[in-house]
């Protein structure tokens, strides 16, 4: 298997930061043939601007979409010990073979939407620390759990969606949003796998014990997520980065994704531009997630699955955005007046 390019939290920092940008050429000749398609000027609303947006990033004015990879990470969290989740850690493993065995609800949207997906399971019998006692990740951890993202990605791919799997990963989700946006640890917390009144308060304490045990992961993204973020959380920011260096498009999934990827933006602005969000959730902090980052979500369903499934879906409004866009007549073509 390929090495990432990085060993040190620094290192990949320093990739993040030269990543390179979209092909303007490319964008400004794709806005020009959406001005030149058979239809009123801005009759596709978002679509017009999606497709647009997808052609600078893949270099390409008349784009397809033909191999989309979806990435399933899992970890295991130690505050799990807590009581923060609905359901026991043994969870996370049986769902990994779910998943393997393509009985989950990604497996069925990955396929028809035409995407590939592989499954990646990060040290499931060892979780992380427990972040009320202090850092949940060595940095060597950290490193590592960003590496096994990066070598995840497919070169080849033209399209990205990670998932997650892990038991206690709202509660993680929601402390890395509590250190990177401020608020109150109330506002970040949800009901996750379905915790009730009392476990949603537990959750909001843990959460503040987190940020007291931590308070070197304020105003550092990438020591917020090495100390109260999870291995899954990390896999995923490494694959969107890797992406980024790749220019392969992204749709980010729900609350823990988005998360886990604001630490990207937060640590280099502009890292996630070539990010678009797939949905947003029931969680009541990936609203306010996707607000601090400027991300108008494609579809709005009152899903909380996690697994990638909101972004899988949303991999249909984006391609049907390109397919309009690369196979509609001009007006010229069609021979019809455009007024």
């Amino acid at each position: 298997m390929a090495q990432a390019p990085f060993s040190t939290i620094e290192a990949f920092r320093a990739l993040l930061s030269d990543a390179p940008g979209a092909d303007e050429a490319a964008r400004a000749g794709a806005a020009a043939r959406n001005g030149q398609l058979t239809k009123p000027p801005g009759a596709l609303g978002r679509l017009e601007d999606l497709a647009i947006w997808y052609a600078g990033w893949r270099g390409d004015a008349r784009p397809q979409i033909d191999a989309p990879q979806v990435i399933v990470f899992a970890g295991n969290h130690g505050v799990t010990a807590r009581g923060v989740s609905a359901f026991p850690a043994e969870v996370t493993v049986q769902m990994v073979a779910n998943f393997n065995a393509g009985g989950a609800a990604i497996n069925q949207l990955a396929k028809a939407f035409g995407a590939t997906m592989d499954v990646v399971a990060l040290e499931l019998d060892r979780p992380t620390a427990d972040f009320t006692q202090g850092a949940a990740m060595s940095e060597a951890e950290l490193v590592a759990a960003l590496a096994a993202g990066w070598v995840a990605v497919d070169p080849r791919a033209d399209l990205l969606v990670t998932g997650e799997m892990g038991i206690g990963n709202t509660t993680s989700a929601a402390a890395l949003a509590h250190a990177l946006f401020g608020g109150a640890p109330e506002d970040w917390v949800g009901r996750g796998t379905g915790v009730d009144d009392t476990g949603l308060a537990l959750k909001a304490g843990v959460v503040a014990e987190g940020l007291a045990a931590n308070p070197g992961a304020v105003g550092d993204p990438l020591e917020a997520l090495r100390c109260l973020g999870g291995r899954e959380l990390a896999a995923m920011a490494g694959a969107i980065a890797r992406a980024r260096i790749e220019r392969i498009p992204v749709i980010l999934d729900g609350f823990i994704c988005s998360t886990a990827a604001a630490t990207l933006e937060r640590a280099v602005p502009g890292a996630l531009d070539h990010a678009v969000a797939g949905h947003v959730s029931q969680e009541p902090g990936h609203g306010r997630v996707l607000g601090a980052l400027g991300k108008a979500p494609l579809l709005s369903l009152g899903m909380r699955l996690g697994e990638g499934s909101g972004a899988a879906l949303a991999i249909g409004v984006l391609r049907g955005a390109v397919a309009c866009h690369s196979g509609m007549a001009t007006f010229a073509e069609a021979g019809v007046s455009d007024g």
